[in-house]
């Protein structure tokens, strides 16, 4: 995918300053008048982009855009990060979110199996591939020319079991606990 003229001067402009701060420009797009910049943390981060830092990145980048004026016209700049379900567009993208569960939606209508979700195993410039999550774990690799939309999935962890390790002990019915208090005689 190239970009337009446009945005290859707006990622010009960009990229310095997410490398600047420790991030990586995930995305860039331009819908209408709508200037949408995506940040993230480099690949295998402990943890996602903070609001300082995005704050701090949004002031930056405002600041070079309007000194550089690469984008003609009115615009909307929006600076944000891709959040924990976020979209695959790019080969690059599907390459940073291997071993993650992802759900796919193919453009072809007519499709038998139009919606899948699995596993994404592998990624290279032009296809990924899942496995699904099927009794066979059948493989599927799909040419990412064909996907619609992309997205990775939030897979929540299990919840902790009451009365486990960490969770407050539940008293027995009929039984009633007393906290222990000291009395102070007056004279």
């Amino acid at each position: 995918m190239t970009d337009s003229p446009v945005l290859e001067r707006v990622r010009a402009l960009v990229e310095p300053i997410a490398s600047d701060l420790d991030l990586d420009l995930y995305d860039l797009e331009q819908r209408g008048g709508t200037l949408r910049v995506t940040i993230d943390t480099p690949p295998g981060s402990a943890a996602g982009v903070d609001m300082d830092k995005l704050a701090l990145a949004t002031r930056l980048i405002s600041r070079e855009m309007d000194h550089q004026d690469p984008m003609p016209g009115r615009y909307t700049l929006e600076v944000t990060s891709p959040g924990v379900e976020r979209t695959l567009r790019t080969p690059a993208h599907f390459q940073r979110e291997i071993g993650k569960t992802i759900n796919v939606r193919l453009a072809d209508p007519n499709a038998s199996n139009r919606r899948f979700e699995g596993v994404l195993i592998a990624a290279d410039e032009t296809t990924a591939t899942l496995r699904l999550d099927d009794a066979d774990l059948t493989e599927q690799i799909v040419d990412l020319a064909d996907i619609d939309r992309a997205r990775t999935v939030f897979v929540w962890g299990p919840q902790p079991k009451p009365g486990g390790k960490g969770s407050p002990k539940k008293q027995s019915a009929g039984k009633q606990q007393t906290k222990p208090t000291s009395k102070k005689e007056s004279s």
